[in-house]
């Protein structure tokens, strides 16, 4: 195929293709496979070798990686946070939670944003300030996650009505309101 026709060592692809690449139990060695962008789901066991990466554009694209190994199933996890990035799971008073217990995801570190252009009320909203590192500030995701007990990072889904279609962030509310401004 391509990839080894062309030596390329490493590639970063979509979920929905990482899926296709298992199902036709496709062989790629020495080739990495980097994905993230949405929910990543191993439906079998894989001799690729696929890391699962999360991280929201306001944090230049990813915070966490997860090593798929031979992890699969429906629930993979998007891993640990990669060097210069703080992960924190919060609840609504922003207490850390425990091992186990759902909160939403909060990140800081070298790769957060300063805000939204020209959108003051919503850079308040979703940058603030970290309650663990004075001077620094979080991003608020809106997406809910609990720590395994490896320390990993499982994504729950958001918290909020927004969906992604093929890596793309919807807000149905937003369909909603231009659905009732059609004239029927």
């Amino acid at each position: 195929g391509f990839l080894t026709d062309n030596r390329i060592t490493h590639c970063d692809l979509p979920p929905q293709l990482c899926h296709e690449l298992i199902d036709q139990d496709i062989e790629l060695e020495d080739v990495t496979i980097l994905t993230g962008g949405d929910v990543l789901k191993i439906p079998k066991s894989t001799s690729l070798s696929i890391y699962n990466n999360y991280g929201p554009t306001e944090n230049t694209v990813v915070a966490t990686w997860f090593d798929i190994g031979d992890h699969y199933g429906s629930s993979i996890p998007i891993g640990k946070p990669i060097n210069n990035v703080q992960v924190y799971i919060l609840d609504e008073d922003l207490h850390l939670q425990p091992r186990g217990i759902a909160g939403e995801l909060y990140i800081g570190g070298a790769g957060v944003a300063r805000g939204y252009l020209n959108r003051p009320d919503l850079t308040a909203q979703k940058f603030i300030d970290n309650p663990f590192q004075p001077r620094d500030r979080i991003y608020r995701t809106g997406d809910l996650a609990r720590y395994l007990p490896d320390g990993n990072i499982e994504f729950l889904g958001r918290k909020d009505h927004q969906v992604k279609i093929r890596g793309y962030r919807i807000e149905l509310g937003e369909i909603e309101s231009q659905l009732q401004d059609i004239p029927w």
